[in-house]
């Protein structure tokens, strides 16, 4: 194998239900700040719950440079604004991205369902006279990352990575992969999914939707709240980040992937502690070196569980302080890890731990001593951070980040 290159993350974009902007987002999650309200995207009053996570006042063409948010699906949309946020943070200028060996990877669970929504509803009301090609040329998932790439005209490895829940981690680890090879001199990893009717009843169908905010980890949580957003993380080499003097906000350390292969919504403990120590594994390190975990935490009695039998069996009696953003922008699908992952960049750079909101008594069944970072974020200087990305069909994907040394 030939030698690799240290990777790390210089520049963040975030498109979220608490504030538009890596600053924005981060100020607000370590605020504790609450992102979810009714529905207005779509008419939810069929349903009996009908909080969501929107992004409210986006406007893309007050960040959009290139492409015309008209031809593009909403999801695509998103994941653009994100990207070209995360290049303006990183102090490159856009020639310097614009050439093939520069590309995206995207994760989402949906793809563009608003737009598949349109379309369906036509179907199944007799008027598929009325599709437009236009907007038939919106729904692939792939025109995702293909929106990132034609906004910074990037002319390398576009990917949107279709793996639900946990497919912005799955990008991530995969970019780090480009990157650290040589294969790719910088990448732009994340995710993106919009509130839509499909997603919204199918969590409904599932009975995990809560009926009004997002609770991890406590006794009376209840269910997920569904979110939307757009998020993405630029990554080079270490080499020339401190070349040109960027700011540096994490080292990817490296990552573990699996699949439970066992039930399509069930989530197994054991195949998640063994993704867990294969992160450990890859990114040399130690489960007493981990500073802080980034959960999944969906707010569902079974996936909050779960998790913690997996963490514990990985970290024994010392279990680091464990936190989910879910409780603040709800369940963002594809961008959801990407999400975690921004968070823990903000918290390695600025130094504090992320919170979960809406915590009145943590679950007593999940253990003693569960520091879930009740209400507020709170000061602190990790090192090391785990961020969990766990998805249906048992697909898991744990990135690990460090402060570089």
């Amino acid at each position: 194998m030939p030698e690799t290159r240290r990777v790390v993350i210089t520049g963040l974009g975030a498109v979220s239900s608490v504030g538009i902007g890596a600053d924005a987002f981060a100020a607000a999650i370590r605020e504790g700040r609450n992102g979810t309200a009714e529905i207005t995207s779509f008419d939810a009053s069929g349903f009996p719950y009908r909080m969501a996570g929107e992004v409210r006042g986006f406007a893309p063409r007050e960040i959009l440079r290139r492409i015309d948010p008209d031809r593009w699906g909403r999801s695509g949309q998103l994941a653009a604004a994100a990207s070209r946020l995360a290049l303006e943070d990183s102090g490159l200028e856009p020639e310097a991205v614009s050439h093939a060996r520069s590309g995206v990877i995207m994760g989402t669970t949906s793809g563009e369902a608003t737009v598949s929504s349109v379309l369906g509803e036509q179907w199944v009301s007799g008027r598929m006279k009325e599709f437009s090609s236009r907007v038939v040329a919106q729904a692939p998932a792939g025109q995702i990352s293909a929106a990132v790439s034609t906004e910074l005209a990037l002319g390398g490895d576009t990917q949107t990575v279709p793996t639900a829940c946990s497919a912005s981690n799955y990008a991530l680890g995969h970019a780090f992969d480009l990157v650290r090879t040589g294969e790719a001199d910088l990448m732009f990893a994340g995710g993106a999914d919009a509130v839509n009717r499909f997603t919204h009843a199918g969590f409904h169908a599932l009975g995990a939707l809560a009926p009004d905010v997002c609770r991890p980890f406590d006794k009376d949580r209840a269910g997920i709240i569904t979110g939307e957003g757009g998020v993405s993380l630029l990554l080079e080499p270490l080499d020339s980040a401190v070349a040109r003097g960027a700011r540096v906000y994490a080292e990817i350390l490296g990552y573990g992937v699996n699949c439970d292969a066992k039930h399509m919504v069930h989530p197994d403990p054991g195949s998640i502690a063994a993704c867990i120590r294969d992160a450990h594994a890859s990114a040399g390190i130690t489960p007493d070196q981990v500073d802080y975990v980034c959960a999944h935490g969906t707010g569902t009695p079974t996936n909050d569980a779960t998790e913690v039998q997996a963490v514990r069996e990985v970290f024994g009696g010392r279990v680091p302080p464990i936190s989910s953003i879910k409780s603040m922008i709800g369940h963002t699908m594809g961008a959801a890890s990407g999400f975690g992952a921004v968070v823990c960049c903000k918290a390695l750079h600025d130094g504090f731990l992320p919170p979960t909101a809406n915590v009145g008594t943590v679950d007593p069944a999940l253990g003693p001593d569960l520091d879930v970072v009740p209400g507020r974020g709170r000061d602190a200087a990790p090192r090391i951070v785990q961020n969990h990305g766990f998805a249906f069909g048992g697909n898991n994907v744990i990135t690990i980040l460090g402060r570089p040394a």
